[in-house]
């Protein structure tokens, strides 16, 4: 167990590693993840993190902790490129059943308008999210790199379209 004096001597270590190093790390970061701050925000502190539990790890010289850091970042920026490659795409599910068959031309046509009137209620962002998400095929990731917000944005814009969308079909 640490004493009081050892885990104030950590504090203090880890206070100077970040208050040295942090800005250039987060600097390689927003490289790395090509200008995405929300993504080497979090990437930096993972690192700072990471070295705060292998803080006797770290190097005492100053370059070979920056060195140390730098490493750290790097193989989490590649880690989650590689876990992002081998995870599934996700999908979200929309329950289609309603909408008639293919040979029920009253029902299609029916079905059409209500889905032109829902998407005419929805904002001309929510219809361009819309359409870039399904229409386009474009992933969520992608989508944030085109308009340049988080990607938890565009998950969560999706969705309230998405439910805005079905709000006015169940109106129609």
């Amino acid at each position: 167990m640490l004493r009081a004096s050892d885990e104030s001597g950590r504090d203090e270590r880890m206070t100077a590693l970040h208050t040295d190093h942090a800005r250039a790390v987060q600097r390689f970061l927003l490289t790395l993840t090509r200008g995405q701050r929300q993504s080497a925000e979090d990437l930096l502190q993972e690192t700072m993190l990471r070295a705060w539990r292998h803080l006797d790890s770290v190097p005492a010289e100053p370059e070979n902790a920056r060195r140390w850091l730098f490493t750290v970042a790097r193989r989490l920026v590649i880690d989650g490129a590689r876990l992002r490659l081998n995870r599934p795409r996700e999908v979200h599910l929309v329950d289609m059943t309603w909408i008639p068959a293919g040979d029920d031309t009253t029902g299609a046509a029916l079905a059409a308008h209500a889905i032109r009137h829902a998407l005419g209620r929805l904002s001309p962002a929510q219809r361009d999210l819309l359409s870039e998400v399904y229409l386009a095929g474009r992933s969520p990731a992608e989508v944030a790199g085109r308009l340049g917000v988080p990607i938890g944005t565009v998950k969560s814009r999706t969705h309230y379209a998405l439910r805005a969308l079905r709000t006015g079909l169940e109106a129609a």
